[in-house]
This record gives structure tokens, C-alpha cells and sequence, in this order.
């Protein structure tokens, strides 16, 4: 046994970078197939949210933070979308592969816990970016907006996308049914997306809520791409990215010790 987990460290080194990029390409391959359910569909939902915010509420809504309502609340459209896309891509991967029972596919090649968190995550990015980039190159000049902070508002949106996937993962894992699923995306992801300053600033709420919103890190993710966008936040960007980066790298290390458990995965 010594003597093949030696052969295994010397032909693929510390990190097997051709099962990783292998595992990453396959995800990417896989929303990617079915492109009008996983690029087009979220650009369309983006859309009409503008459509019905822009007819319900018009130009009578005035500005906040010195910006009209519908670029205000532009940003937040897109990460939603974008996170609500990068769960969607672990979680149902991770799921379908254990309900079809092919996930030992998965696990068998000489891939370590680690590489498995970090493919499947890398997959759920790429999702939210190929989610972003559309939606980003058509809401903005609609809007007439200018990205005041590109590569600022990126990081935030990859963080997030990060997190999302990793949330995902953790979902796909622990779960055995599709509703369970659904269950996890409707009463955790939805109200946490939902509640977290995508429609309106944290002035505009109660004290009591503001103490919430400050306990919701897709609060910071919000807020740090609105920064990105617009250049206006309502916390500080630095803690925003603190709390965003420990929240990512606390969800991986479980997806990590998940895997290299075999935590609900192994029969």
C-alpha cells in the first residue's frame, strides 16, 4: 500500500492538477450543456425584476444614496442571480450524482478532499461568473451606469460565488431528496439574499433590522459590489471583505472535512 501511495505522490505530486482541472472542466461542461436553463433564464429573471421595479415604482421613487432607485437596486439583482446560481450548480451536482448513484465516480480517482472542494466550488464560480458577465455588460449601460471599481467589484462577486458554491456543496451533501434541497434554497438562500439590502439601504430600515442585516454576510456581498459599481456602501469595504473571506473559508474547510469524511456520501 506504501509503495502505490508513493507511485500516486510522485506521478501527480503534491496536487493532481490534471483530476483537478478535469473535475473543474467537467462542471463547466455541465451547465454549459444546458445554457438556456443556466445562463439565459437567470438573464431573463434579472431582466424582469427590473422591468416590474421600473413599472411599479417608475421615477417617483427618487433617489437613494444620490442614485436613482433602479441603479441603486442594479447591483443587487446581479449577485443575487449570481448566488443564487453558484448554489443551484454544486448543490445539484453533488445531489444528482448521489440519487443516480454515480457519485463513487467522483470519489474513486485518486483526487484528495481537498481537490474534490476546490473542483466543485471552482464549478459553482464559474457558473456565477458566466451569470454575471451578461447581465453586467447589459444592465449597466441600460442603466447608463459606470463601474466606478471593476476588479473591486469583481472580488466581491467571486467571493460570493464562492461562498454560494461551497453553501451548495454542503447542501448537496447533506441531503438525500430534491426537496430537501429546495427546502435548504428556499428557507435559507432565498430569505438570506432576499433580506440583505438588495432593494433598499440599511438607513431605510428599523434599528432592530439593521442589527439583523449586519449578521447576514450576503449583506457585505451586496454592499461591496454596490461599492464596486456605484462607489456608495452602507458598511465599511474592509469589513465587508474580512467577513465575506472568513465566511468562504470557514463553509470550505466543512465541504473539506465533509469530503475526507465521507460524510453522507459513502454507503
Amino acid at each position: 500500500m506504501a509503495e502505490i501511495t508513493g507511485m500516486g505522490e510522485r506521478r501527480f505530486g503534491r496536487i493532481n492538477w490534471l483530476g483537478l482541472r478535469t473535475l473543474i472542466w467537467r462542471e463547466v461542461r455541465r451547465f454549459a450543456t444546458v445554457w438556456l436553463q443556466t445562463i439565459v433564464a437567470p438573464l431573463v429573471t434579472a431582466g424582469l425584476f427590473l422591468a416590474i421595479f421600473s413599472i411599479a415604482i417608475g421615477p417617483g421613487r427618487g433617489e437613494v444614496l444620490g442614485f436613482p432607485f433602479l441603479s441603486f437596486i442594479a447591483p443587487g439583482i446581479l449577485t443575487m442571480t449570481v448566488i443564487q446560481n453558484a448554489f443551484a450548480n454544486t448543490s445539484s451536482s453533488i445531489l444528482v450524482a448521489k440519487v443516480q448513484g454515480n457519485i463513487v465516480d467522483t470519489l474513486m480517482p485518486p483526487l484528495s478532499a481537498g481537490e474534490l472542494a476546490a473542483g466543485y466550488i471552482a464549478g459553482g464560480v464559474a457558473r456565477g461568473l458566466s451569470v454575471a458577465l451578461p447581465i453586467g455588460l447589459l444592465m449597466m449601460p441600460v442603466l447608463g451606469i459606470s463601474v466606478r471599481s471593476p476588479l473591486l467589484a469583481l472580488l466581491f462577486v467571486v467571493l460570493g460565488a464562492a461562498l454560494m458554491a461551497a453553501l451548495g456543496a454542503l447542501a448537496g451533501i447533506f441531503s438525500n431528496k430534491f426537496d430537501q434541497v429546495a427546502a435548504i434554497s428556499n428557507f435559507i438562500v432565498t430569505p438570506l439574499s432576499f433580506l440583505s439590502g438588495t432593494f433598499y439601504s440599511v438607513d431605510a430600515v428599523p434599528p432592530r433590522m439593521q442589527a439583523m442585516l449586519h449578521w447576514n454576510p450576503i449583506f457585505y456581498l451586496i454592499d461591496g459590489v454596490r461599492y464596486g459599481v456605484l462607489g456608495v456602501s452602507d458598511s465599511p469595504v474592509w469589513l465587508g471583505l474580512a467577513i465575506l473571506s472568513a465566511s468562504t473559508a470557514a463553509v470550505s474547510a466543512v465541504v473539506w472535512y465533509w469530503f475526507r469524511s465521507g460524510y453522507r456520501l459513502k454507503a
